[in-house]
C-alpha cells in the first residue's frame, strides 16, 4: 500500500500561483510513475501531469503546458505541481496519484493504483 497525502492548495486570484505537494509513505517512492489529476464540480476527474521515476521525463496535459511544472524529489518521497499563470477555469481539487512502475505516458485514472484524497485549489477572476 502506498499513502498519499496531498497539502498547498487554496484561493489565489488569476495570474497567481501556487505549489502543490504531495507526500508519499508505505513504499519506496521511486518505484512508482507520480501523477496529478483534477476534478471540477461536475466534471470529470482529468489528467493534468504525470512524471518517471527519476524525474527527468514529464508529461502534461495541453490545458497546463507551459504553465504548470511537476518535479519530484525521492529523498523525500514527494512530488510537486508548481501551477503559474492560473486561470479560474483551474478551479478543482487536485489529486496526486502513484502507479507503479518506472515511466510510460499514462493518463487514465484507471492507470493510477493509488490517490491522494485531494486539496482545493479556486482560482478568482
Amino acid at each position: 500500500q502506498v499513502q498519499l497525502v496531498e497539502s498547498g492548495g487554496g484561493l489565489v486570484q488569476a495570474g497567481g500561483s501556487l505549489r502543490l505537494s504531495c507526500a508519499a509513505s508505505g513504499r519506496p517512492f521511486r518505484n512508482y510513475i507520480m501523477g496529478w489529476f483534477r476534478q471540477a464540480p461536475g466534471k470529470e476527474r482529468e489528467f493534468v501531469a504525470s512524471i518517471n521515476w527519476s524525474g527527468v521525463i514529464t508529461y502534461y496535459a495541453e490545458s497546463v503546458k507551459g504553465r504548470f511544472t511537476i518535479s519530484r524529489d525521492n529523498a523525500k518521497s514527494t512530488e510537486y505541481l508548481q501551477m503559474n499563470s492560473l486561470k479560474p477555469e483551474d478551479t478543482a481539487v487536485y489529486f496526486c496519484a502513484a502507479k507503479f512502475g518506472s515511466g510510460g505516458d499514462y493518463r487514465r485514472t484507471i492507470d493510477f493504483n493509488y490517490w491522494g484524497q485531494g486539496t482545493q485549489v479556486t482560482v478568482s477572476s
